[in-house]
């Protein structure tokens, strides 16, 4: 790793006290050498690749390695934004142009005036409609020079595993393999499964350690997100406390995980069932709130009657892999410690 870039992206995760492997220091040296021709003035020579996808195995770091690069990248104008709140932006700025011609051409207009550099973390796509809509926008995001940063677990022509969708979703997958430089992550060890930093608390037992805990919220017995009214347990300013049945057994969005995960920063989910006997959908609405409530910082606090693994165990769903692995980040308080 030798260019200007690169070792300013070490620093930066050196600062952090983390270290790289060998196969994160070929990818941050590789990405680098990329972005810093991306960077330069075009000329006569080539012009590199429009965007760098990377992807790879959970808890491999990827994020880790663009985010170092998206920091020492020399752009005033940068972003950095996950996948679910972006298609939330999106759809939001498309309705404010209602009535207007080609409204996503003039959400490409304010999205690359206001980033040079987007990085678009935790890529996954599973709606025929957000590949779509991503497939026209990414186009003239990359005509208007704005430079694009990916992270997923999948490569692009595994980002919709729905066979029924295949024909419509290849023209997306083609574009982001045409114009971006699509690199995959070695295989290695999950990191976050070694991490000692906890993000929450996973309560094993009855619903009464959680209520113990929380025995100082205000007793709210509903709350109104986004037109669907939904039953707590309590809440204060900071905190929110509902059961699983209410967050993952009804029509939930992302973009309503998204509100709640914006408005509280301590989230309590109580009586968790062993989520392999769960429907798809249900897996699917856990594994978008994770995903949500990770990027977004808060701190998550989850009670059920099994052990984690347990919890965990025989979920058939494609994306859940990377869902154990931050589940495995909560501290799990110890059956003694819980004894009332």
């Amino acid at each position: 790793m030798t260019s200007d870039l690169c070792s300013q992206a070490a620093r930066f995760i050196e600062a952090r006290g983390l270290h790289l492997d060998d196969a994160q220091q070929r990818m941050l040296g590789r990405l680098a050498d990329w972005l810093q021709a991306r960077l330069r003035p075009s000329g006569w020579r080539r012009r590199p690749a429009a965007g760098a996808y990377l992807w790879g195995g959970v808890g491999r770091g990827k994020s880790l390695v663009l985010e170092a690069l998206f920091q020492a990248a020399p752009c005033q104008a940068k972003r950095r934004v996950h996948v679910h709140a972006f298609l939330q932006e999106v759809q939001q700025r498309m309705l404010r142009h209602t009535g207007q011609t080609d409204p996503l051409q003039r959400v490409a207009d304010e999205l690359a005036n206001e980033a040079r550099l987007l990085f678009l973390d935790e890529f996954h796509v599973h709606d025929i409609g957000d590949a779509i809509l991503l497939g026209r926008l990414l186009q003239p995001l990359i005509e208007r020079d704005c430079i694009l940063l990916f992270s997923s677990n999948y490569a692009p022509s595994q980002l919709c595993p729905n066979p029924l969708y295949h024909s419509r979703f290849k023209p997306f997958a083609d574009l982001l393999q045409r114009r971006c430089l699509v690199l995959q992550m070695d295989a290695g060890p999950d990191y976050r499964a070694r991490s000692t930093q906890h993000w929450g608390l996973y309560l094993q037992g009855p619903a009464r350690l959680l209520e113990a805990r929380l025995a100082y919220l205000p007793v709210t017995s509903q709350l109104l997100v986004q037109r669907r009214t939904l039953t707590l347990r309590g809440m204060d300013e900071r905190t929110i406390w509902l059961d699983f049945s209410v967050l993952c057994r009804q029509p939930l969005a992302s973009s309503d995980y998204l509100q709640l995960c914006q408005r509280f920063a301590h989230i309590a989910i109580g009586e968790l069932p062993a989520l392999g006997r769960c429907t798809l959908d249900e897996q699917q609405r856990l594994i978008n709130f994770v995903d949500i409530a990770y990027d977004s910082g808060c701190e998550l606090w989850l009670q059920g009657p099994h052990s984690l693994e347990t919890l965990c165990a025989d979920v058939g769903h494609g994306d859940f892999s990377r869902t154990r692995s931050r589940l495995a980040q909560l501290r799990q308080a110890p059956m003694e410690s819980l004894a009332c």
